[in-house]
This record gives C-alpha cells, structure tokens and sequence, in this order.
C-alpha cells in the first residue's frame, strides 16, 4: 500500500467530501483537496501548478480555494485564488493552517483536512454567499496525482 493510499481511509475521504459539500452549500466558493506523495518542488509553487491543473482559476469571482497535501514531504499548502484572498481577515490562512498542524501532528489527518474545509468554508460563505443559480463549479472529490 502506498503512503497516499494509507494517508486517508476511503470512508475518512467521504467524510472531507462531506465536509466540502457541507461548506459549498451556502456559497459560491468552491473547495477541493488534492493529495500526492511528493512534491519534486517547493510546496507553494506546485499547490499553485495544481491549482491551474485542476482549473480552479477558472471560477467566475475567483474563490477558489486549494488544500495541497504532499504525504511524504509532510507539507501542506492552502492557495486561495485572488477573489477570496483579497477578502479574508489578515492572518486567516495562517491561522487555518495552525489548526490543521495541530490535528497531523497527532496524525489525525481526517479531521485536520475537515477543520481546514470548514474554515475556508466560513469565510467563502460570509464573502461569497450563495444566491439563486449559482452552480457548483467543480468536483468535490479529492484529486490525487
């Protein structure tokens, strides 16, 4: 079994995509994570490779927001899209990222992922909110590479 695949159990993966189902509901923001063995870059630099890959630059207000995991590097990324960074109190990607780190570090990697979710998911909704015939605009699955 490869450390991505040991990373999450498949019933831990439903209950993130829950979580970002939960978390786009009430907005137009969109959330995926993407998980990979390594990174043969700097972790920012390839979260925003990824980013682009996954076309989540291409939504309408640009709230678009990655969680970049690189399992063997033990490194993670939040990349938001310039809609939503140009929004978010001073600190807030820090501060999610903190909460996130303190669930890995005692290997709870499930929870960690969902509390980072619903964070971003909080402050999408309070600057993006959903209104009538917005559409969902990418998957919600967990990308893997």
């Amino acid at each position: 079994m490869s450390k991505i695949e040991a990373f999450l159990s498949a019933k831990e993966e439903q209950e993130i995509i829950k979580a970002i189902r939960t978390s786009e509901q009430n907005t137009s923001g969109e959330i995926r994570v993407h998980i990979e063995k390594s990174s043969n870059m700097d972790a920012s630099e390839r979260a925003m490779e990824v980013f682009h890959y996954l076309k989540m630059d291409n939504t309408k207000q640009q709230n678009g927001v990655l969680i970049y995991v690189a399992v063997e590097d033990k490194t993670f990324v939040i990349y938001g899209d310039k809609g939503i960074n140009n929004v978010v109190p001073k600190g807030f990607w820090d501060s999610t990222k903190d909460v996130m780190q303190s669930h890995f570090k005692d290997g709870n990697f499930k929870q960690g992922l969902i509390d980072g979710v619903l964070k971003a998911g909080q402050q999408l909704e309070a600057h993006f909110p959903w209104i009538h015939g917005n559409q969902n605009e990418l998957p919600d699955d967990i990308s893997k590479g």
